[in-house]
């Protein structure tokens, strides 16, 4: 990979740590507040991961634009919708993944739409398939328009999201849980059975509507790295020792001017259209690319203008090296390992327990160390997140990438 990239691949790689790490605690009933979602409005540590991805996969376009633009439309639309349903497809078997489960004793297959409960089935959306959508229509638009042209009609998305939210929503109160616009919408498609039900009732933190907007932060990334490309800089900001530092301090310069202005703007439009991840606000556009565009810039001075390489970007590049193919075998290997029961004594009405390698691992060895009880659970999340970091690296070693 070229040496310009490295930075790219640390960020990327942060995001895709930070993502396993907060999927995999010890148990969701206890976590530090760091890694927990905010509950609804907001924006905690953890709502910028998501985001993050997002931008970075929009900074990588920038790099593939281009060839794509040279080798025509037949090439451009091969690869786009290629990547686009293998992305949603590996989404979809993550969300079915291992296919079966256990009910009580008994091995049965997960169904489409469980035969005892018609509200209940595997979900459709999720993680990966707002990738790959958000992917797919932001490389449409970065192929067929300029940057300035980029800049109107991203402006236009965010307004009318709002504008919809607000006047499709409840009356009064449309921004909430209940009465925001985009769930009914969901239900109608794709059925009550196929939705995330993690908040009680039917609602859907990647459901299409609040979709809409994640294309912007895709092509907010895809502008920031086309930034970075037009100062000119990218043959020798990346040497060792370059010519002068004017040219790199007015590019970082502008990634930090750029991004502290989107933040601004975010509080302010904050006021009216709050920060939320669930149903991807405009506000939390603004704000999380904000944060992303100066978190890069950050990175880029660090790491290659400084030329700061060290452990800590080792750690973070080998997981930007295969991030698909880690994030789906951290969702998977645990649903694996479930499958493995064992014997665990017996309950007080005779039943046998049971458990599994990582629950045992939980309880006899995280659950019981001192002090509060997210040591424990966040101890965990780093020894699954050193495993994967171990996979990771076998793979590096090895030269074996997996793309789609």
């Amino acid at each position: 990979m070229k040496q310009r990239y490295y930075s790219l691949d640390v960020f990327r790689g942060a995001t895709v740590a930070l993502m396993i790490m907060v999927n995999n605690p010890g148990t969701w009933a206890h976590m530090f507040a760091p890694l927990k979602h905010a509950g609804w409005h907001g924006c905690s540590p953890t709502d910028l991961v998501f985001p993050f991805f997002l931008f970075a996969v929009g900074n990588a376009m920038s790099f593939v634009i281009p060839r794509l633009q040279e080798a025509g439309d037949a090439v451009f639309w091969k690869k786009v919708i290629k990547r686009t349903v293998l992305i949603f497809a590996i989404g979809l078997f993550l969300n079915w993944a291992p296919f079966v489960q256990w009910d009580g004793d008994t091995l049965g297959l997960k169904h489409w739409v469980n035969p005892n409960n018609p509200e209940k089935g595997i979900r459709i959306l999720g993680v990966l398939q707002r990738i790959a959508l958000a992917y797919c229509f932001a490389s449409i638009l970065a192929y067929y328009f300029k940057e300035k042209a980029l800049i109107w009609i991203s402006a236009f998305i965010l307004l009318a999201y709002w504008a919809i939210c607000a006047f499709a929503g409840q009356a009064g109160d449309p921004y909430s849980l209940a009465g925001w616009f985009g769930t009914p919408i969901d239900i109608q498609l794709l059925g009550v059975a196929h939705i995330y039900k993690g908040e009680g009732v039917p609602f859907d933190p990647e459901g299409l509507m609040s979709t809409l907007p994640t294309i912007v932060q895709v092509v907010f990334g895809y502008l920031a790295g086309t930034y970075i490309k037009k100062q000119g800089q990218v043959d020798w900001l990346w040497s060792k020792v370059p010519e002068s530092k004017e040219p790199h301090f007015k590019l970082l310069s502008g990634l930090f001017v750029t991004g502290f202005i989107l933040v601004v703007l975010a509080w302010i439009w904050s006021l009216g259209f709050p920060i939320n991840k669930k149903i991807w606000t405009s506000s939390y556009v603004l704000y999380t690319t904000g944060l992303g565009i100066m978190t890069i810039g950050g990175m880029i001075w660090f790491v290659e203008v400084q030329g700061v390489k060290n452990g800590l970007t080792k750690f973070f590049d080998v997981f930007g090296k295969n991030p698909l193919f880690i994030f789906v075998l951290s969702g998977v290997l645990p649903r694996l390992v479930g499958l493995i029961r064992i014997p665990d004594g017996v309950g007080d009405d005779g039943t046998v327990l049971y458990t599994n390698a990582f629950t045992w691992f939980y309880t006899t060895i995280c659950k019981p160390l001192p002090g509060p009880p997210e040591i424990g659970s966040f101890f965990y999340s780093l020894c699954f997140l050193a495993l994967m970091w171990g996979i990771c690296y076998y793979l590096d070693k090895k030269k074996i990438y997996v793309k789609v």
